[in-house]
């Protein structure tokens, strides 16, 4: 098959970059030829809030000149408007209720209009799919044509190197804005046992706050935005990896990649956690916005070994799942049943 995959972006350690790394490999690895679309490849403003809209209109003007394809997947609903041009059964990966993500960040005028725009673009393509059953349940009322499939990645890639700088080591791995639980993290910060050490990566809007923190506690560590190599080498030295979310899609990937490091996760109940993670089975599982509840879990767990232990070992059982062996051709069957449709 010729597939064409529209992302706003296939670079970096983001969950959207990490799944069109995994499926375009997939895809190419099972024979298939594969373009990619995305901001690494065209023009687009390097603002916070341009970025997106001038993805969208260069991908736009680039796709008007594109060959016909039998699959244009695009990824994320800013990606729609780009796939109109395109010949081709048409494809929309959704990782996230688009409208409530931006209404969650920028306000309820802005989600209002990024509802109109999704609205438009769901009229626009001949299936869905979608990374939670939250999500299968929320398209799938609406008449569309939705498949589930969870998000997956490639467990032999995943680096064997480990990283521990402290004794006793807990790790946030993520973008420094509210949505992933970082305001969570630095109210627990402040109240952590000394010899409890913190390691917070990543980058975002947040991330003054936390380098404050950082200067005034020894415990708490902040490093910064770190390549993918180097943050899994850190996730699997560390002792837990903690990720309150306020709102996900699909299971995160830091969480995925958590498991297959070995290292246990504290997690909230939103988006695709709850289809694959059980609380005290393979994960600690809190409620979002709830710091109480995460310094709770952090002392249960970094008091009982046994505990992280049983977490460890059902978490690295359930991670097969979602091997990209096992997830990526479930999508070249979805678009063999789009093209005989």
């Amino acid at each position: 098959m010729k597939i064409l995959i529209i992302s706003p972006t296939q670079e970096g350690i983001g969950g959207v970059a990490r799944h069109v790394q995994g499926l375009t490999k997939f895809l190419k690895n099972d024979g298939h030829e594969v373009d990619v679309i995305s901001s690494e490849n065209t023009f687009t403003i390097p603002i916070r809030k341009l970025k997106n809209p001038s993805f969208m209109l260069s991908s736009f003007l680039k796709t008007k000149f594109s060959k016909k394809y039998d699959v244009v997947h695009a990824q994320n609903v800013v990606s729609a408007f780009a796939m109109k041009n395109v010949l081709g059964k048409k494809l929309l990966a959704i990782h996230g209720i688009h409208h409530e993500q931006v209404d969650h960040l920028h306000g309820k005028t802005a989600g209002n209009v990024a509802k109109d725009y999704e609205d438009k673009a769901l009229n626009w393509v001949d299936a869905i799919t979608v990374s939670s059953k939250e999500m299968l349940d929320y398209y799938s009322q609406k008449g569309l044509n939705t498949f589930f499939l969870p998000n997956a990645l490639d467990i032999q890639s995943i680096t064997k190197k480990s990283n521990r700088k402290f004794d006793k080591q807990i790790v946030y791995a993520a973008r420094l804005s509210k949505e992933k639980g970082i305001l969570e993290v630095l109210d627990v910060a402040e109240k952590l046992p000394q010899d409890i050490h913190l390691l917070i990566l990543g980058s975002g809007v947040e991330e003054n706050k936390v380098k404050e923190l950082s200067e005034l506690q020894k415990n708490i560590h902040f490093l910064g935005y770190q390549n993918r190599e180097n943050t899994l080498s850190i996730i699997r030295g560390s002792d837990l990896l903690i990720q309150p979310s306020r709102m996900e899609g699909g299971l995160s990937y830091t969480l995925l990649e958590s498991m297959a490091c070995g290292t246990p996760i504290i997690c909230t109940d939103v988006g695709g956690a709850k289809d694959t993670l059980s609380h005290m089975k393979n994960a600690f599982i809190i409620k979002p916005e709830n710091s109480t509840e995460l310094k709770n879990a952090i002392n249960q767990l970094m008091n009982n070994s046994k505990q992280r232990e049983e977490l460890k070992n059902n978490a690295l059982d359930e991670i097969k799942n979602h091997d990209w062996s096992v997830v990526g051709p479930k999508y070249v069957e979805i678009y063999q049943k789009l093209l005989s449709s």
